[in-house]
């Protein structure tokens, strides 16, 4: 398993405009083969501040994410709303329990 985790931000007065781009992303993104979670969350205390949340079964399907079309819908119209200060981190996973 992969998960990814990071943040990105937009400017403040973007986030309304940039929403149905994301929401879109996130429903696309969640019915691809291989997707066990992904999402979106805005800090609730840094304005502009959006978190990441993924988990993939395995590369090959964090690959066929990338080359997604809504991928590239995606970096299209985040980059028009003002995408910045992006960091995103893969972790291979090898088990996991609940907490």
């Amino acid at each position: 398993m992969i998960v990814i985790a990071g943040f990105y931000r937009f400017p403040v007065d973007q986030l309304d405009a940039v929403k149905p781009a994301m929401a879109q992303m996130i429903e696309l993104s969640r019915a691809e083969p291989g997707c066990g979670h992904y999402a979106f969350a805005h800090d609730v205390v840094e304005p502009g501040l959006v978190r990441v949340s993924e988990s993939w079964q395995d590369e090959a399907a964090l690959k066929a994410h990338a080359a997604s079309a809504h991928m590239a819908v995606w970096r299209a119209a985040s980059a028009a709303h003002g995408i910045h200060d992006r960091m995103i981190t893969a972790y291979d996973v090898t088990g996991s329990r609940p907490l």
